[in-house]
């Protein structure tokens, strides 16, 4: 929740001129309120829209909802879902994550689905298997043929917003077990072939190291995207 629509366009036109010739896949997902704002930018480059949620609903009377349908009218081509704070703040279930990604996949948009656990729950010690259930709840009904409009991110709550962030070990550790756990729903290749990020506190400082991990293939990147002073030298890491 941040940016308005004038900002949003000042930070998508540096992003823009920054980042023309990027080898990477890049996308930026500002508030609802700016997205027709941001498109005007962005539409013709290498900068893919995309939309921080999305209705598990088509359409109708789901007052204060916006549906897949409205999101693209508005040049968005990715969705994130079941972000941290969904999950933590508002609540949102497996299954209805589990329907959002369904409606987006269905909708003919390219899904981010995330997951992590708590502090509480590494702690304990159930880090892999709280991540490992996600993951099952999550691609519950998703045909094989559908998981190239799918990436995973993981992120660890305890690490997003708070300034601390997971090894580049601990994080690989659960990018390994999300990569098994596609390889035990699927296949081999799909696992393989899943792109997986990492979401919690990546900033210039620690992109590198994270990004030489054997299983994570990018990074969904919060408060360092909201100045492109910090968040180009992410997307330029290895250059």
């Amino acid at each position: 929740m941040n940016k308005t629509t004038g900002e949003s366009r000042e930070l998508a036109e540096a992003l823009v001129n920054a980042l023309s010739d990027c080898e990477h896949k890049i996308m930026i997902a500002p508030p609802f309120t700016s997205l027709q704002t941001v498109h005007q930018v962005v539409k013709g480059t290498n900068i893919l829209l995309g939309a921080q949620n999305m209705a598990e609903a088509s359409g109708g009377a789901h007052t204060g909802e916006i549906s897949a349908s409205l999101l693209k009218d508005v040049g968005v081509s990715v969705v994130i879902i079941g972000h941290s704070e969904r999950r933590l703040i508002y609540g949102e279930s497996d299954e209805l994550i589990n329907k959002k990604v369904h409606r987006g996949i269905q909708s003919g948009l390219e899904v981010i689905l995330c997951v992590g656990e708590t502090l509480e729950q590494r702690n304990r010690g159930e880090a892999v298997a709280v991540v490992k259930a996600q993951i099952e709840r999550g691609f519950e009904g998703i045909p094989e043929e559908s998981l190239d409009k799918i990436t995973v991110a993981y992120e660890p709550v305890w690490a997003i917003g708070t300034g601390k962030n997971a090894t580049p070990e601990d994080a690989d550790e659960i990018h390994f077990t999300i990569r098994e756990s596609l390889k035990k729903i699927y296949s081999r290749q799909a696992g393989e072939n899943m792109v997986i990020q990492y979401g919690g506190s990546v900033k210039p400082a620690n992109i590198k190291a994270l990004m030489a991990m054997e299983n994570i293939d990018g990074v969904l990147v919060g408060g360092a995207s909201l100045a492109a002073e910090t968040f180009v030298p992410i997307a330029r890491y290895n250059q």
